[in-house]
């Protein structure tokens, strides 16, 4: 009976037949007792007319109440059904085939093929994807195997089947097919610093950046390097110590972080986060400039409109007037739970994402102006340290553990 709807038309007559019966023969051996069950009596007889039908139903349900809740079945009340928070992401954790111990530091994919990609990370990690960035497998790549070193494999791109991949110790890798092959560029042993950064910029181009502030270019596959910047940084701030930049001179000759625009401009962080620094193309030196905030400077980078992102270390979040580059910024309120905000990706002009400490994931999708919390990550013990964005539809989070998350869309 549990699917029947219950009706008079499907109860009343049994039950009426049920309650007769049992008074019927309940008169025989009794008699009647009072005119209520005379009453009864006459009307369970006179089941032949539709007056004496109406009136007796009337009667024996009065009559019979209990004996109707005995035979009708009470529905059981159902509590409501106790759920988890629905966590609303567009985020999914990949897991991959390396140790936990393994920091991921940079990703990309074939333009012509993009589901096509590498993965980089510490403890000489390169993992490859075939499918889109669904899984991962090992990438092994004799050339880079050849020396007794770990290298920590730190920025890769891709300019048609063009490829480059840069790490430390010194070692600089470079395909012409889209990576089904690596062969190593010899680097010079003077080489200022660590390379942090390459870009793809034409056939046969790219731009290098090393963590002292040498920017050089090559176009011929990497066989002659040329230097944009006439000194590294830490000359720079020796000749302009007494401009009024504070810490200068405190300055311990790396960066902290280095960001480049799609126009080729770049913004880096001091390795103490007490200025920052800018480069123009065709500038001969970076320019430093002084922070305008009491906390010090965590990372910072560009916003898909020409401006730029700042963070500070402890989790806030500011944005300069306007575009270009502004020394002037403006504090955003974000809920990072007092975990710092490592990095910030943009997907599009008005929507960005927010990764840090401790799984924090923001979102936002008025430019910056406002950011709200993605619980994807609440659960992952991991730092997140960058957010990568190929295009509208593909983008990942690359964290600590080996954590990396990939974006749904």
């Amino acid at each position: 009976m549990g699917g029947t709807l219950l009706t008079d038309s499907n109860i009343f007559p049994h039950l009426r037949r049920t309650v007769c019966t049992s008074y019927l023969a309940s008169t025989h051996v009794g008699g009647y007792r009072s005119l209520r069950h005379r009453f009864l009596y006459k009307a369970c007889i006179s089941s032949n007319t539709d007056l004496a039908d109406s009136v007796a139903r009337r009667k024996i349900i009065a009559y019979t109440a209990a004996i109707s809740l005995s035979l009708v079945p009470i529905p059981s009340v159902q509590q409501p059904a106790k759920s988890e928070e629905s966590v609303l992401s567009e985020w999914e954790r990949v897991y991959l085939p390396i140790d936990p111990g393994v920091v991921l530091l940079d990703v990309a994919f074939v333009p012509d093929d993009l589901n096509h990609g590498f993965l980089l990370g510490t403890r000489q990690t390169i993992l490859e994807t075939k499918d889109g960035g669904n899984t991962w497998f090992p990438r092994s790549i004799p050339s880079a195997e050849d020396e007794d070193f770990n290298y920590r494999f730190n920025s890769i791109s891709f300019r048609g089947k063009e490829g480059w991949i840069v790490g430390k110790p010194a070692i600089l890798l470079y395909t012409s097919d889209a990576g089904e092959s690596w062969e190593r560029i010899p680097l010079s042993s003077q080489l200022p610093g660590d390379m942090v950064y390459i870009k793809a910029t034409d056939e046969k181009s790219a731009e290098m950046v090393t963590d002292q502030g040498a920017i050089y270019t090559t176009s011929n596959r990497g066989y002659n390097w040329r230097a944009a910047v006439q000194e590294t940084v830490s000359a720079t701030l020796n000749r302009t110590v007494s401009s009024g930049i504070s810490g200068a001179s405190y300055y311990t000759g790396t960066f902290n972080t280095v960001n480049r625009s799609p126009d080729g401009r770049y913004v880096a962080v001091s390795s103490r986060g007490n200025f920052y620094l800018t480069w123009e193309p065709g500038q001969p030196y970076w320019q430093p400039h002084n922070r305008a905030i009491a906390r010090r400077i965590q990372n910072m980078g560009w916003r898909a409109d020409g401006g730029l992102w700042l963070l500070v270390r402890g989790g806030g979040l500011y944005l300069s007037k306007g575009t270009g580059i502004n020394e002037e910024f403006e504090e955003v309120p974000v809920q990072s739970r007092g975990f710092g905000i490592l990095d910030v990706g943009y997907r599009s002009k008005d929507e960005a994402w927010a990764a840090g400490g401790s799984g924090i994931l923001l979102r936002t999708t008025n430019g910056g102006k406002t950011w709200a919390r993605d619980k994807a990550a609440d659960n992952i013990a991991a730092n997140l340290y960058s957010v990568k964005f190929i295009g509208d539809n593909k983008g990942f989070v690359l964290g600590n553990d080996g954590v990396l998350l990939r974006y749904l869309g």
